[in-house]
């Protein structure tokens, strides 16, 4: 009977883990973060560099010189502020997509007021009503398939996805059509001086206005009523509905706040770091923030040292290229591991597995 009892117990048995504390939790990150960096030592191997030199390299790269950490801070900028747009969507269980298309459509509101009244308007007039036209475009992109999602409930992952396509191909349309500079070249021209976003410790003050989104949108998410109910609504929708509240509003209303802060980041984009416009200007930030949300948990503080992460492991690429003949594509492969491992031991903090062997020898325990 028990070796019958024994052949039916599975070899592992998962099991949803509880109340793990908040120390084990990241120690679980952290014993990630060094796995990826160990599995990154025979990627260098492989492409001929000795990884101790490699990883210096880069992190000088990025951060020994003022160009570098400078060059870190602009990848980070964009990449913050979307993740950040993109929290309270994800906290709602609405799978926002269409970032990149957002920060595309806010980049376009923004570049039409660049063309038009750069030399006619003063630069701060100019540049607020830039912010503003992002703004309003980025978020009436993310309310439409709100709106359809909370009517008609379709499927926001598919319908944010393709207002994507739709919004590079009409940026493309307009570079290669009305906007487009010299005749034949599909390229639209630099932004008069007015129109681009002024400097601060030689970066565009886009990271500025990020770092006070990051503190917003912590206040936004945990002591408003509006976070609160996003909370309650990504919950359950029944019980939102229960508590009187009004999903439909609710919902198209977070995803425009989603879509503004997105439309924002396509403004600082085009204005402060490209100064102009062209299809693939948010240069698929908008997919990477994901991952970024994803792996601070929506912590918008977390998301801070991800993002700058990110801009290390992207500056430090083109170091390592440049001083020691590796591809670039290295840093791709390094920062697959790095997500793999991460988003992998998310696993580990929210489920255990037990063995046959140790179940086993517990009951006799407790017999």
């Amino acid at each position: 009977m028990t070796d019958e009892r024994h052949e039916k117990t599975p070899l592992i048995r998962i099991s949803k883990r509880e109340n793990m504390s908040k120390t084990n939790i990241w120690l679980i990150r952290l014993a990630a973060f060094a796995f990826a960096l160990f599995l990154s030592c025979f990627v260098f191997m492989t492409a001929g560099a000795n990884p101790i030199e490699a990883y210096q390299t880069m992190i000088s790269g990025a951060l020994g010189k003022k160009s570098g950490l400078r060059q870190v801070i602009k990848v980070a900028t964009p990449l913050l502020g979307t993740a950040l747009a993109l929290a309270p969507c994800f906290k709602m269980k609405f799978w926002n997509i269409g970032a990149e298309g957002q920060i595309t459509i806010g980049a376009m509101a923004a570049a039409f007021f660049a063309i038009n009244f750069g030399k006619s308007w003063s630069s701060p007039i100019l540049l607020i009503t830039m912010g503003i036209g992002a703004m309003i475009m980025g978020a009436i992109w993310a309310g439409i398939p709100a709106a359809f999602k909370a009517r008609w409930k379709t499927n926001e992952t598919l319908f944010t996805l393709m207002l994507n396509y739709i919004a590079i191909g009409i940026v493309g349309w307009l570079q290669g059509g009305p906007w487009e500079g010299k005749k034949g070249s599909q390229v639209i021209p630099n932004f008069a001086d007015a129109a681009v976003l002024p400097k601060v410790l030689g970066v565009h003050c886009g990271w500025i206005i990020v770092l006070i989104l990051v503190v917003f949108i912590f206040v936004y998410m945990n002591y408003t009523k509006h976070g609160y109910e996003i909370s309650v609504l990504g919950e359950s929708e029944n019980t939102a509905r229960y508590a009187g509240m009004n999903v439909m509003k609710i919902t198209v209303r977070t995803a425009c706040v989603s879509g503004a802060i997105c439309g924002l980041v396509g403004f600082m984009v085009a204005s402060g770091a490209n100064q102009t416009l062209y299809a693939d200007v948010a240069d698929g930030v908008g997919f990477t923030a994901i991952t970024v949300a994803w792996l601070a948990q929506l912590n918008p503080f977390a998301m801070v040292i991800i993002s700058v992460l990110f801009g290390i492991l992207s500056k430090g690429a083109s170091s390592l290229q440049t001083a020691m003949g590796v591809p670039s594509s290295v840093s791709e492969i390094i920062k697959g591991l790095l997500l793999l491992s991460l988003l992998g031991c998310e696993f580990f903090i929210n489920f255990k597995m037990t063995f046959r062997g140790h179940e086993a020898k517990k009951s006799k325990e407790e017999a």
